[in-house]
């Protein structure tokens, strides 16, 4: 079983590989914060060119030969396909340019592109522990930069913009629309893994990144991470209802966590905030709350032109994702050159929307889901549903990854986060990892019972 050669071969290629893809990843994580501090604004665009890139080499070098991680690549390479069909069938069907189609394609997909450029690069237990210690010091270095900003706006040596002082906490996603929520949330699923998972690190440690990303939460007044938090806990002891043991141990833990957590938004003026949401007469059928926040699913429909619309949408960038709701308008002296188009309706959602009292982005019509589905129609939202099932069923083998997945779906319903290039590539980054640490412990095991029956073998022949 042993074959250095092969070993060789295969560590060769991680280190080209790995340092790929941490580079795509930085590309994605750092460009707001590079932009803050007076980089051009096309930096924001480079990880569409670099995570494509960085996947086409691994994917020509690759000498992965385990049967499992060719399949999981293959299915993932034609979920992606499928998927791109669809965006080019959606685009010609309405007139949207090819720059809508492939930037929009991109903020969907490049997430499971760079999953599968990690499931083709063959990890030895050392180098993916090099890989880690990299992905971390990212994690934190969102996290440590965060805590600082409160502190120098405070001391009124960082200013803050029009936004408030909360929404000004936002880590290396300084400074954007939103930027203190994605900042939140990519602390959120870093802490997770790490407390979780870096069972190395002595508890003490853990514990001190546990209170610090709750405390960035609080201070950047990201209410909605700790309840999109504990939706996607829920969702999780639902889906492991087959283990009963694991839902026992979940289901206890939620009973302490849940009531304190109330008490505290009840009794103490820190989690004050909270109460806004709290107030029924804006939810139901005809709440305020509900009316605003599926005003897409009514208004968009009112502007197909065929049945195929149902299928194919609106067109891509044309509706509430992520691209036609804020980087068409934002980048529009970058994108117009290349032949962007808008559709009226996207502007029509936003009336609704701004002035409106409800200016939480809890109830913003801009969400994730609702994006897919006005723009690429059934067809594009069932696609896309398609490349998420894979990763759950093929990439999430510990409940740490299924918890970070299903914080990604609970987001969908409520912003654009889905899209959100540095939170969405440290998502995959996070479950790739999990996954390459399974396949090593599960080698190393198999490895483990084969040299004991060849140490069997051994002594029975002796005697």
């Amino acid at each position: 079983m042993n074959t250095d050669a092969g070993t060789y071969q295969e560590q060769s290629g991680l280190i080209k590989g790995s340092t790929l893809v941490l580079i795509a990843f930085a590309t994605a994580f750092f460009p707001r914060l590079l932009s803050s501090m007076g980089a051009p604004a096309a930096i924001n665009f480079l990880h569409f060119v670099v995570v494509p890139l960085a996947c086409g080499i691994v994917l020509v070098q690759t000498r992965v030969k385990h049967r499992q991680q060719i399949s999981t690549s293959k299915a993932l390479f034609m979920g992606l396909l499928i998927l791109f069909g669809i965006t080019v069938a959606s685009a010609i069907l309405n007139g949207a340019g090819a720059i809508n189609a492939l930037v929009d394609f991109l903020l969907l997909t490049e997430p499971f592109l760079l999953l599968l450029t990690i499931t083709c690069i063959p990890f030895s237990a050392k180098d993916l522990k090099r890989f880690k210690g990299w992905l971390l010091g990212f994690g934190f270095a969102n996290l440590l930069l965060a805590l600082v900003e409160r502190v120098l706006i405070d001391a009124h040596i960082l200013d803050h913009t029009k936004l408030t002082v909360e929404d000004n906490v936002q880590g290396v996603f300084y400074l954007s629309y939103g930027g203190h929520v994605v900042s939140a949330n990519v602390s959120l699923i870093f802490c997770i893994y790490f407390f979780l998972r870096v069972k190395t690190a002595p508890l003490w440690l853990r514990l001190a990144v546990v209170v610090a990303t709750l405390l960035q939460i609080q201070v950047a007044d990201a209410k909605q991470v700790l309840l999109v938090a504990v939706a996607a806990w829920l969702l999780l002891i639902v889906s492991r209802s087959k283990n009963i043991v694991l839902v026992i141990k979940y289901a206890i833990a939620a009973s302490i966590v849940l009531p304190i957590l109330w008490w505290c938004i009840q009794n103490v003026d820190a989690f004050g905030a909270y109460k806004a949401w709290i107030n029924r007469d804006i939810y139901g059928p005809n709440g305020d709350a509900t009316l605003l926040k599926t005003g897409p699913l009514r208004i968009i429909p009112t502007y197909y032109e065929s049945a195929l619309n149902w299928f194919l949408g609106l067109g891509p960038g044309h509706t509430v994702g992520r691209l036609g709701g804020w980087l068409l308008k934002d980048y529009e002296a970058l994108l117009k050159p290349f032949g962007a188009t808008t559709h009226p309706v996207t502007d029509v959602i936003w009336a609704t929307y701004n002035g409106n009292y409800l200016d939480s982005t809890m109830f913003s019509p801009f969400w994730g889901f609702a994006g897919v589905w006005g723009d690429l129609g059934f067809l594009g939202l069932l696609s896309y549903l398609y490349l998420w099932f894979l990763a759950w069923t093929r990439l999430c083998p510990t409940d740490s990854c299924r918890f970070i997945l299903l914080n990604v779906i609970v987001n969908g319903f409520i912003l654009t986060l889905m899209e959100e290039p540095g939170f969405m590539l440290s998502v995959a980054a996070l479950i790739g990892l999990q996954w390459h640490e399974w396949q090593v412990a599960k080698r190393a095991h198999y490895q483990q019972l084969y040299q004991q029956q060849l140490d069997g073998i051994g002594t029975a022949s002796h005697f």
